[in-house]
């Protein structure tokens, strides 16, 4: 647990994470779902060279047309097909400055039934293995119930419906936002001056049944960056009022956070958006010696990792 006020740390287990919160806060869950977003095809006949599609954003309501990813990349080029058997298809309309593309999806059935018919379960790039469908279940969180995101909101994970229950005992609210994980929160900066870099736009949601919890609370606990880049965007649009649309927002150290009372994130990797927002919330020097110390003590860090309460 980081103390900001005391700017001093230590270590706890997150059993006692309850024991941190009090009447009148607020947690705050983005309630994502990963889907199966990795696919392995071949490109222009079920013969060709393997390639493997990473769909990361939607850009239309049946998911016909998206953003992806493949690999490898020098192969695929505009005007190429990529087979998944005979269920579906996958059409290079362009390619982009950083190595993405846009594809359209072609099936004779419901583009989302194939895709979790076919797809697998998206694991972070430094975990070496083939999904399973273990994994279908065990990367998500338990609160999953909103399609669309490329990996979990990983903060998430620590939760059991148990310590939902100590938490709510402990007096305090719980409300639920939806930002979909795609490549804004996980590619790495480019750029060296922080105020020129720009970050892919990802979809986010806030209620106002959801909304009308956050204002009343005495404080708001943001389980994950995601949660965190939710409710600031919708303070920085209109406050804590119903809002849907697509965010890009940047958050580094000078940052004036607007709602966030505390945050409960996992470690992050050097060089990313997502340990810039940490630092602009708690200070690097704090944040950096935090982490120092969760080395040292052996602490596991990213997606199915340890966590740490910012206060």
């Amino acid at each position: 647990m980081i103390s900001r006020e005391k700017q001093s740390f230590r270590d706890d287990v997150f059993s006692n994470f309850p024991s941190y919160l009090r009447p009148g806060d607020c947690l705050v869950l983005n309630d994502t779902r990963v889907f199966p977003a990795r696919l392995q095809g071949r490109r222009n006949s079920n013969t060709g060279a393997r390639i493997e599609l990473f769909l990361a954003r939607a850009l239309d309501t049946e998911e016909k047309t998206w953003t992806a990813l493949v690999k490898p990349g020098k192969r695929v080029r505009k005007g190429d097909h990529i087979l998944f058997g005979n269920a579906l298809r996958a059409e290079v309309l362009d390619e982009s400055e950083f190595g993405e593309r846009r594809v359209r999806l072609h099936g004779a059935e419901p583009i989302k039934d194939v895709l979790e018919r076919l797809g697998e379960t998206p694991l972070p790039p430094y975990i070496h293995r083939r999904a399973t469908e273990w994994d279908r279940e065990r990367y998500q969180t338990i609160f999953a119930e909103k399609r669309g995101s490329v990996a979990a909101p990983t903060a998430g994970l620590h939760f059991t419906p148990r310590i939902l229950d100590d938490c709510r005992a402990a007096g305090a609210d719980i409300a639920h936002v939806t930002l979909h994980v795609g490549l804004g929160t996980f590619a790495p900066l480019r750029g060296d001056e922080l105020s020129k870099i720009t970050l892919h736009e990802e979809y986010f949601e806030l209620r106002e049944s959801e909304a009308e919890v956050l204002r009343r609370a005495g404080r708001l606990v943001c389980v994950g960056t995601t949660s965190v880049r939710t409710i600031e965007t919708a303070m920085l649009r209109q406050g804590l009022h119903s809002i849907a649309g697509e965010t890009n927002l940047f958050i580094y150290p000078g940052f004036h956070f607007r709602a966030t009372g505390a945050i409960l994130t996992n470690f992050h990797l050097p060089q990313s958006s997502l340990l810039m927002l940490v630092c602009a919330f708690a200070g690097r020097d704090l944040v950096l010696a935090a982490y120092h110390h969760a080395i040292d003590a052996g602490y596991r860090f990213f997606s199915y990792g340890d966590s740490m309460l910012i206060e």
